[in-house]
C-alpha cells in the first residue's frame, strides 16, 4: 500500500487540479495516448507549451543522426518534426507519472502513438485459454531467491529486433522455448520467429478472427499450440527472420530442433510467477506498452497504466530493489527482454516494478513446462 501513501495522494490531487486548468490540447500531441493520462497530466506546464520544447531543433538533429533517420521530402521532414515535438511533450507527461524511470527521446520519437502501435505492437487482445493448455501447478515459494536472472545462467539469447512488424508475440514465444530448450539440453539455440510469422495461423475456434496473423498480431499461447501440432521449431539460421509476412511457409520438418510437449498458463500471482520463472525458465508475458515508446532506462512504475495487453515480451528475471524517488521505498522489479533491438531501453531490456499488476504484466503469463529436443 506504500504506492498510495499520503504524499502520493497529495501529488495526485495536485495533478488533477492542474489538469482542470488546461483548456486546449492539440490532437496531434495526444493522438492515441491513454485518456486517463491526458486527464491527469497537463500537456503544458507553463500554459504555452514552450518550456519543454527548448532546443527542439537541436534534439531532432541529434535524433536523426543517432538513429540514421532520413525523410524523402521536406514535407515529410516537417511533419515528422511536428510528431517529434509532440512526443517530447508526451515523454514529459510520462515522466510525471513514472518518476522512477527515465523517459525521453527514443528511436520511436518520430512516430505517432497509433503508428507505433500498428508497427511495433501486435498482441491479439482476444485472450482465451487454448484447449491443449492447462493451468500451471502451484509451486512452493518459500525458498525463492531474492534476485534471479536467467541471463546469468545462459538461458537467454541476445536481444533481437522485430523491425516494423507486429510480430512481438512470436519473439515472446520463441524466447520461452529457447529457455526451456536450454534447461532440457544445456544448449542455447536461437529459434525461428519467421517460421511462426509465415506458418502459424492457429485460431481460437470460439473467437472469430482471433488467429495468429504474422505482422498483424498473435498470441504466445496459440503459438505454442501451433508448435505442438507441427512438431516444433527450426533454428533461426535455418529459417531466418525477414520481418514481413508476405512469404509462403517454408517449414522443413526435418530441421526441427525443439519440440514442445506441454505448456501452461500461470496464475495471476506474483509469487507463483516468480516460482515458475525460476523452475521452468523465461516466461512469455503480455503487457500494456503505453509507457514503452518513451522509456529510456530505470524501473518503470507508473501511477496510472492500462491493463489491456498489446505487446508480447519475455520475462527473464527479477530484482529485489530498484531505484525509486525520494520519499518512496525502493521497489522490486521484473526484468523484461524486449524485441526492439539493443538501441532501445537498457540495451534492449525493460524493468517494470513488481506488485499491483502494473500495466497488466501479471495477467497473461505462460510457460513451456516440458520440451523434447531432437539433435541437428
Amino acid at each position: 500500500m506504500d504506492r498510495f501513501s499520503l504524499p502520493f495522494l497529495f501529488l495526485f490531487s495536485l495533478l488533477l487540479l492542474s489538469s482542470a486548468l488546461v483548456s486546449t490540447v492539440t490532437s496531434s500531441d495526444l493522438d492515441d495516448d491513454e485518456p486517463l493520462i491526458r486527464q491527469v497530466v497537463s500537456s503544458d506546464d507553463d500554459g504555452d507549451g514552450n518550456d519543454h520544447l527548448l532546443n527542439a531543433d537541436h534534439h531532432f538533429s541529434v535524433f536523426k543522426s543517432k538513429f540514421a533517420k532520413t525523410y524523402a521530402t521536406q514535407e515529410e521532414h516537417d511533419y515528422r518534426f511536428g510528431v517529434f515535438k509532440a512526443n517530447l511533450r508526451r515523454a514529459k507527461r510520462h515522466q510525471v507519472l513514472d518518476p522512477s524511470a527515465v523517459h525521453g527521446v527514443t528511436k520511436f520519437s518520430d512516430l505517432t502513438p497509433s503508428e507505433f502501435r500498428r508497427q511495433f505492437l501486435g498482441l491479439n487482445r482476444r485472450i482465451r485459454l487454448p484447449s491443449d493448455a492447462h493451468k500451471a501447478p502451484i509451486l512452493p515459494t518459500n525458498d525463492l531467491p531474492a534476485d534471479f536472472d536467467w541471463r546469468d545462467h545462459g538461458a537467454v539469447t541476445g536481444v533481437k529486433d522485430q523491425g516494423s512488424c507486429g510480430s512481438c508475440w512470436s519473439f515472446s514465444a520463441t524466447g520461452a522455448l529457447e529457455g526451456a530448450h536450454f534447461l532440457a539440453t544445456g544448449e542455447l539455440a536461437s529459434l525461428s520467429e519467421q517460421q511462426l510469422v509465415d506458418c502459424d495461423h492457429e485460431c481460437d475456434p470460439e473467437e472469430h478472427g482471433a488467429c495468429d496473423s504474422g505482422c498483424s498480431g498473435g498470441l504466445m499461447t496459440t503459438a505454442f499450440e501451433y508448435t505442438l501440432k507441427v512438431g516444433g521449431l527450426e533454428r533461426e539460421k535455418d529459417y531466418p527472420y525477414t520481418g514481413t509476412d508476405r512469404g509462403a511457409c517454408k517449414f522443413d520438418r526435418t530441421k526441427v530442433v525443439a519440440s514442445v510437449s506441454n505448456f501452461s498458463v500461470v496464475a495471476i500471482d506474483e509469487d507463483q510467477i516468480a516460482a515458475n520463472l525460476v523452475k521452468n525458465g523465461p516466461l512469455a508475458v503480455g503487457i500494456n506498452a503505453v509507457f514503452m515508446q518513451t522509456y529510456i532506462k530505470g524501473v518503470s512504475c507508473p501511477y496510472i497504466c492500462g491493463k489491456h495487453l498489446d505487446h508480447g515480451v519475455l520475462l527473464v528475471g527479477y530484482g529485489s530493489a530498484g531505484y525509486a524517488p525520494i520519499r518512496f521505498k525502493e521497489k522490486p522489479y521484473w526484468i523484461i527482454k524486449n524485441s526492439w533491438g539493443e538501441s532501445w531501453g537498457e540495451n534492449g531490456y525493460y524493468k517494470i516494478c513488481k506488485g499491483h499488476n502494473i500495466c497488466g504484466v501479471d495477467s497473461m503469463v505462460s510457460t513451456v513446462a516440458a520440451i523434447h529436443a531432437t539433435s541437428q
